[in-house]
């Protein structure tokens, strides 16, 4: 007796744990551990930390909070950064290494170039066609090298001249048409004590749009297209670029821009728009959504007028700067648990309701072919839509389509020549030679 109470139950657990045993492996079933969930940790990079990019911030917030919830094995580690910092030093320098963030926002076109050819971007081609998305995007050739899709697009853009519609209504000021109207209306804004272009060109890239739009205008789209080819027939110090960048030099001379334009921000800028001490602003459709002056009612929008930058001549068709460049781009080294969990959250971004919401909330241009009403975005959105509409054709940005290294150099004269430092001659020369050692180095690159 005394030998069962201390022995028997044991015997009695042995019993159930056999018999337990057994009724699992008659099922099939493993009964050992439980198997684990792989922990996975994606860094997500993006620049939308201005004030005109915070509803697209919060959207993109949203859409990760909502992915981690369904995915608790996943964290993302979203990292804002200024657009220059990242695009310029820190990812350029992280490409160099094989360290990039695992997903990233940046601009198409030239900017991913080098990344492309240095298998750097994962190739998304599979995925664009398993997800049946190649057609429901409006553009995706920025995005694409040797029929092969790095990287898409999250919004489209357009970059009109905005002005003071009560203005020109009080200074009898019929919206310029051509060059030669424009440039009275400079004179006639500055003799009436108005700023005629609200410049903030802290970033440097906000004058250039001014630059390559008076290039285009004085030589057409061919020759630009040349030199980003490399064609060694063709030059940046020509003849219409030169009337170019002595153009914009003339309304550096004249006070057409808002002074020190070097030394102020985007946001700066806009104030003296929004307050009416400036009559014009040329720069991106992001910006649209800071078009209020914080008085009440807040009506400033309603004053705002769009049109296309004017051309030289009257009959020149009607180009509008713009395109489907900024998106979403991820590292070609991820493993395969990273890579298909970058995967989701890549379907998670490019739906019709968050590009609804990119359009209702962010105020910026669809990526994708949906439908929307374009009245319900205010006026100023309205217009820039109708704009691109009726637009001859659009071109993209010389920021865009000209080499990272040459872009360098073409901000920093535009910047230069603002400051007086110096001609459009010499600007055009620092232009030309970055050029020539960029396609000498490209050249010398590659396999014979």
């Amino acid at each position: 007796m005394k030998w069962f109470v201390n022995w028997g139950w044991i015997v009695m657990y042995a019993l159930v744990l056999g018999i337990s045993v057994m009724i699992i492996a008659m099922n099939g079933s493993e009964p050992i551990e439980e198997k684990q969930t792989e922990k996975i940790t994606l860094t997500f990079r993006h620049f939308w930390i201005k004030e005109h990019d915070r509803q697209m911030l919060h959207i993109f917030e949203e859409v990760v909070d909502s992915f981690q919830k369904s995915h608790p094995n996943v964290k993302v580690n979203f990292e804002g950064m200024d657009q220059t910092d990242h695009r310029e030093r820190k990812l350029k320098s992280e490409m160099v290494t094989g360290t990039p963030p695992d997903m990233f926002v940046l601009f198409a076109g030239a900017e991913i170039e080098p990344y492309v050819r240095s298998n750097r971007l994962m190739d998304l081609t599979g995925f664009v066609r398993d997800n049946g998305l190649k057609e429901k995007f409006q553009d995706l050739h920025l995005w694409t090298y040797d029929d092969r899709i790095y990287g898409l697009p999250l919004e489209g853009h357009a970059e009109p001249l905005y002005y003071n519609k009560e203005i020109f209504e009080r200074l009898g000021i019929t919206p310029p048409k051509t060059l030669d109207e424009l440039d009275a209306v400079v004179k006639l804004l500055r003799d009436k004590g108005y700023i005629p272009f609200a410049l903030g060109n802290e970033e440097r890239w906000p004058a250039a749009i001014f630059a390559h739009y008076l290039m285009d205008r004085y030589a057409g789209p061919d020759l630009i297209n040349e030199l980003t080819k490399g064609n060694e027939a063709v030059d940046f110090n020509n003849s219409a670029y030169l009337q170019a960048f002595m153009h914009f030099k003339d309304w550096v001379s004249e006070g057409a821009f808002s002074n020190p334009a070097n030394d102020l921000s985007t946001e700066e800028a806009i104030a003296l728009f929004t307050s009416g001490k400036a009559a014009m602003y040329v720069n991106g459709s992001w910006d649209i959504n800071l078009f209020h002056n914080g008085e009440e009612p807040d009506d400033f929008p309603n004053r705002v007028g769009v049109i296309t930058f004017p051309t030289l001549l009257p009959d020149q068709p009607s180009s509008l700067a713009g395109g489907y460049t900024i998106g979403i781009a991820l590292s070609s080294n991820l493993e395969e648990a990273k890579r298909e969990a970058a995967l989701d959250l890549m379907q998670a971004f490019y739906t019709e309701d968050i590009q609804r919401r990119v359009v209702y909330e962010g105020l910026r241009i669809p990526s994708m072919k949906i439908s929307f009403d374009a009245e319900k975005t205010g006026p100023v959105f309205a217009q820039v839509v109708s704009l691109m509409e009726q637009s001859d054709s659009i071109f993209l940005a010389y920021d865009n389509v000209l080499s990272p290294e040459v872009t360098k150099t073409f901000l920093k004269v535009i910047e230069d020549i603002i400051s007086g430092g110096v001609s459009p001659n010499e600007a055009l020369d620092e232009i030309q030679a970055t050029s020539e050692q960029y396609w000498k180095q490209r050249k010398s690159s590659l396999p014979e």
